[in-house]
């Protein structure tokens, strides 16, 4: 290990914090997991010899074991970190990003950035104040697919862009919500648009452009939590583009399908797959090299979760090392949280949600139950 390295923190040991270590693990020449953090000691213990087994992987030379704390004031104290990776529930991540910020350390925080826009605000204020970055881990605008497809509608190819539609049909069991009592939770989760579909919605309003109003219905039929497990929501853009996200954590018998899809007056595209991995539809009225292209980008991810963490990560050490600027912070994670809140406000009360809008500053569970 070199002076050079960029030294991270994590802190949540749970489902998602695999994929912060493997991207980490990747870069093992460039940055270094000192320590990880968790209530539960045997879960952290999990995670720091998960690191070492990862990236012992990727290279020669010995690798230190992360450090284990059970409580993030004792490792912010005590550690000499430069990033605290932030891997809790939704409800927490501004809490943790503040208390990381306050220590001039930089703050990576899986998505949603927080469950409402006062406490985002905060926590981009925070950051911006102390002078350290924020980054939200959208991390499937890397996909080779997005990519591609976010390079022709900037190129113009579509022409007028008349419709963009999203499917996000999952299959997430009982047992899933049952493993941790947050989830399904209004306090520390929201339901499957806040947590599942989060970067479905990211991709709505990245491609689609500033929303002018939302409209919404979402239904608990099929989960014993209080959040929805379904729902379908319809968006206007300023453009004049009509835009639609359909949403169920109960398709049988396992995920089906991720997708959005663009049609513009020149042209069509639809990326599928079971998380945004596949070109299913390419078509335009003029040829482009982009085209050749279509086909080998489509790759096969193991699960739903694909491999745009790492990619996420090269962004991340390439921000810190002047070389490129962030592909998702602060500002860019509050639109789709923006977004999501609108879509509950209108499903909670059954009108049409026009954006910017300061009502919608808040889930909570008092008025966003929906059975």
């Amino acid at each position: 290990m070199t002076s050079q390295k960029i030294k991270f923190g994590l802190v949540g040991c749970g489902r998602i914090s695999s994929r912060h270590i493997a991207a980490l693990a990747a870069f093992r020449e460039n940055a270094v997991l000192t320590c990880v953090c968790d209530l539960i000691a045997d879960r952290a213990a999990i995670k720091a010899a998960e690191y070492i087994r990862e990236a012992s992987c990727r290279g020669k030379g010995s690798i230190m074991k992360p450090r284990i704390y059970l409580n993030l004031d004792d490792m912010l104290e005590n550690e000499d970190i430069d990033v605290l990776s932030i891997c809790t529930p939704s409800g927490l991540h501004p809490i943790h990003g503040i208390k990381a910020a306050g220590k001039h350390i930089h703050v990576l925080t899986e998505k949603p950035m927080g469950i409402d826009l006062p406490s985002a605000d905060k926590l981009i204020k925070a950051c911006e104040e102390n002078e350290v970055r924020l980054f939200v881990m959208m991390q499937n605008r890397l996909n080779s697919t997005v990519r591609l497809l976010k390079r022709s509608m900037d190129k113009g190819r579509f022409g007028r862009i008349h419709m963009l539609l999203s499917n996000v049909l999952w299959q997430r069991p009982q047992s899933y919500y049952d493993q941790a009592p947050w989830r399904g939770t209004w306090e520390m989760d929201g339901g499957a648009f806040c947590n599942q579909a989060i970067h479905y919605v990211d991709m709505l309003q990245w491609l689609g452009g500033p929303v002018e109003t939302a409209a919404a219905l979402t239904g608990t039929l099929g989960r014993q939590i209080e959040a929805e497990d379904t729902g379908s929501a319809v968006i206007r853009y300023k453009s004049g583009a009509i835009g639609s996200l359909n949403v169920t954590m109960l398709t049988f018998p396992r995920n089906v399908e991720g997708s959005i899809s663009v049609l513009g007056e020149k042209g069509t595209v639809k990326i599928g797959g079971m998380a945004l991995n596949r070109i299913e539809k390419w078509e335009f009225e003029t040829s482009d090299d982009d085209d050749l292209l279509a086909a080998e980008s489509c790759y096969e991810p193991a699960d739903v979760y694909g491999y745009g963490h790492t990619a996420y990560y090269s962004n991340v050490l390439d921000v810190l090392g002047g070389k490129a600027e962030p592909c998702a912070d602060g500002p860019e994670g509050r639109k789709s949280l923006e977004l999501v809140c609108a879509i509950y406000r209108s499903a909670r009360e059954g009108e049409v949600v026009f954006l910017p809008d300061d009502s919608i500053n808040h889930i909570d569970s008092s008025i966003y139950m929906t059975r």
